[in-house]
């Protein structure tokens, strides 16, 4: 009775798990690498460098969620990266730089989700084709060139998104835990978010209390399509530079920060509380392996055996937390959901 009330407890708690694997390992990080890991600075290198992760994994948990995936994420970041070193080139106009890569990315994710929801493209097809074209199109564009665009440091744009709060602080930081915060609402108590749920979960019991399906996966895919044009953009001011493959390593990263987080592969239950965590300790792994002395080829080696663990005892304290989620949402429809 005593390790089911503690287990209870852990479940009121989301993602608990692994929020405890990410205090264990900055807690080891402290230990063998103490210099490094009990100062400010890392933190502050962290909190510089993952962010634009971190925003392409709160979209690609949506989309995971929702039983699908997105594999052309790294090519938006690349492509909405040109759109605004183009127009900020061509027209020294920096808040039409930023409208024009939002656009971009969201004209990738509609045409993914018109492709996915109305064609019938397997969602793994269409975007893998999605991530082959809009990358050969960005090299072909910028000619295989990397642009650099130093100015924009001089912009209030570059103060806005990626700049130092106070000196210190990272912009892009406040920025990404602001779109954690909206996105956990969404996902949470938004009908948007109940949506995505049920669609994961059984398409067809879906459209039976009345989701219009093919309408939500479409919004998905936009919206993670803008979400990884912003995650470009951010990039790009950061970098003050755009080069063509510049998302190009982003892919694998992304997807394990969604998994480690505790987003079931299958769909029907996803967790912006854990993909959160999960980017921190996907982005902090390298540098902490690297400080402890360790050579950097251990680095892989680490970073398997943390993803197994997050992920065993991901199941073995919210096993069940995901099928009652959908058996809550499915006892509230007492009516049909129009959308």
């Amino acid at each position: 009775m005593k390790n089911l009330s503690k287990k209870s407890l852990f479940n009121r708690i989301e993602s608990f798990p692994i929020i405890i694997v990410y205090i264990i390992l900055i807690a080891v990080f402290m230990g063998t690498a103490s210099r490094v890991f009990t100062g400010y600075r890392i933190y502050m290198s962290f909190l510089q460098t993952i962010p634009p992760q971190l925003v392409l994994a709160l979209g690609l948990t949506m989309v995971i969620t929702a039983g699908e995936i997105d594999l052309s994420f790294p090519a938006v970041v690349a492509f909405s990266g040109f759109l605004f070193s183009f127009i900020y080139r061509t027209m020294d106009a920096p808040f039409l730089a930023l409208i024009a890569a939002l656009a971009g990315g969201a004209l990738v994710g509609y045409i993914n989700g018109v492709l996915i929801a109305k064609i019938g493209v397997p969602s793994i097809m269409a975007t893998l084709a999605a991530q082959f074209f809009w990358n050969g199109f960005t090299t072909l564009a910028c000619q295989g060139l990397s642009w650099n665009i130093i100015t924009i440091r001089g912009k209030f744009i570059h103060q806005l998104f990626v700049g130092r709060i106070g000196g210190i602080l990272p912009a892009q930081s406040v920025w990404a835990l602001g779109l954690a915060v909206l996105f956990w609402f969404i996902l949470n108590r938004h009908k948007f978010g109940e949506a995505i749920m049920f669609i994961g979960d059984n398409e067809q019991v879906a459209r039976v209390v009345g989701i219009n399906v093919a309408n939500i996966k479409i919004k998905l895919f936009t919206v993670h399509g803008i979400m990884a044009a912003f995650g470009g953009v951010l990039l790009t001011l950061e970098m003050a530079n755009f080069w063509s493959t510049q998302g190009a390593g982003f892919l694998l990263p992304v997807m394990a920060a969604v998994f480690i987080g505790g987003t079931s592969i299958a769909g029907g239950y996803g967790t912006i509380v854990g993909t959160f965590f999960g980017a921190f300790i996907i982005g902090s792994l390298e540098a902490g392996v690297v400080a402890t002395g360790v050579g950097g080829y251990w680095v892989r080696l680490v970073s398997g055996l943390v993803m197994v663990f997050s992920i065993i005892l991901n199941i073995f304290v919210t096993e069940g937390t995901a099928g009652d989620k959908i058996k809550k949402l499915k006892e509230k429809q007492n009516v049909k959901i129009k959308y």
